[in-house]
């Protein structure tokens, strides 16, 4: 998920007390930045998870009324490993997301209704480095956030969600993308890489579902492959980046 250059990696800002998490399906985020997010908990900052989807379709030998209840399960109980309390989901069908103006409606009403100043998504390009093609929903909730992360700024955009009482929230000062390409900052991933590794392993019926290998061993071999690249960019510690746009 990191680009091959020598420039070195900044530390993330450190100047937040609260982040919101967009991501598409359960399972985005710890495949990508759990290993953060708890060191961040760990630090008393309080981080949220929004998901667009409850990943019904995301299993092919489970039927999606089935899958829905179930990956939501393994989804809190992912986030509780890593000191998050609170996930709620957006309700779009999964596989099937569109990018549009109810999409940026929903994220920037949980951006108002939890006032960030850091929010993170997922990889919104159209590849994973150049690679492999990205997902319709990842593209769509990665950019739709990063364009929420201004709407909800805007009285007079999606003027609904004050009449709901969802006043502006003009606060976010970075949107950070995850398994992007082209990264600009990292965490070390040290500290809360056995939390991640436990975190991503809660999503044991996804896993068991996509590889016979051990999950554990799964899990633990996926995450450093990832961290240990970013390590020549980061003082020679294994990582977790992020694309950080400033607002």
């Amino acid at each position: 998920m990191t680009d091959q250059g020598n420039d070195q990696l900044r530390p993330m800002p450190e100047n937040w007390r609260r982040a919101l998490a967009v991501v598409a399906h359960p399972d985005d985020l710890e495949y990508g930045c759990a290993a953060a997010i708890a060191s961040w908990t760990d630090g008393g900052r309080e981080v949220v998870y929004t998901l667009a989807t409850r990943g019904e379709a995301g299993i092919d030998t489970i039927d999606p009324a089935t899958c829905g209840p179930l990956r939501e399960r393994e989804q809190r109980a992912s986030a509780a490993v890593v000191g998050v309390s609170e996930v709620e989901f957006l309700d779009h069908r999964d596989g099937v997301i569109e990018y549009g103006p109810a999409l940026r409606r929903d994220i920037a009403a949980a951006i108002r209704r939890h006032r960030p100043e850091l929010v993170i998504t997922l990889n919104h390009r159209d590849t994973w480095g150049g690679v492999y093609w990205n997902t319709p929903d990842h593209v769509a909730v990665g950019r739709a956030t990063l364009d929420a992360a201004g709407d909800a700024g805007n009285r007079w955009i999606f003027p609904e969600l004050t009449e709901q009482g969802l006043e502006p929230w003009d606060g976010v000062r970075w949107v950070a993308v995850a398994g992007s390409a082209s990264p600009t900052h990292a965490v070390d991933a040290g500290p809360g890489m056995e939390r991640a590794v436990r975190s991503l392993l809660e999503h044991r019926a996804y896993i068991e579902a996509l590889t016979d290998q051990h999950p554990e061993e799964y899990c633990r071999t996926f995450l450093a492959s990832h961290t240990d690249a970013a390590a020549a960019r980061f003082g020679g510690r294994p990582a977790v980046t992020f694309e950080v746009f400033s607002r």
